[in-house]
């Protein structure tokens, strides 16, 4: 018999916050859904800082960055909220990939306004998806969630509007 197997206890089982178990759960599996989106669209964001030709090529490319390092930021935080409430976070690019609405143009190589275009296309998915999250967590009870993926939502309406300016 082997002594040093120690017995699995679920976080959830753990946590006490006026919460139930199952709506944790679901909580969790609407934060990995939006950790997917924000993982897929800094992949996206990266691609078009890295490859973007265009006579404002200065500007995008700071402009690009700038959106992407907010994104990056935005991703860890949305992994943290995942195991604030109990959850554990999807970690690789296939689970990102299968999880996301927001799809890549494997081997595509867009002009810098097409590239604007699905950018924006992009944070307007994950801002209506982020607002009807809004109201499941305030129906499951989670008031912080909603608070937090409402701050997201206005993350991304900023970087949304800017996209805009860009584009005639």
């Amino acid at each position: 018999m082997n002594r040093s197997k120690s017995k699995t206890v679920n976080i959830l089982d753990k946590i006490d916050t006026g919460i139930s178990r199952e709506n944790l759960q679901k909580i969790s599996n609407i934060l990995n859904d939006d950790l997917a989106d924000e993982y897929v669209l800094l992949t996206k964001t990266r691609n078009y800082h890295w490859n973007v030709e265009d006579p404002r090529f200065n500007d995008l490319h700071k402009f690009f960055e700038e959106q992407y390092e907010l994104i990056s930021a935005a991703v860890d935080e949305v992994a943290e909220r995942v195991r604030a409430v109990g959850g554990r976070t999807r970690a690789t690019l296939k689970e990102f990939i299968n999880s996301s609405q927001i799809r890549e143009e494997v081997g595509s190589y867009p002009d810098a306004d097409t590239m604007l275009g699905n950018l924006l296309s992009d944070h307007e998915t994950i801002i209506k998806t982020l607002r009807k999250n809004v109201k499941e967590c305030q129906d499951l009870n989670d008031e912080g969630t909603a608070n937090f993926l409402t701050d997201k939502m206005e993350e991304h309406e900023k970087m949304a509007w800017m996209l805009r300016s860009f584009i005639s």
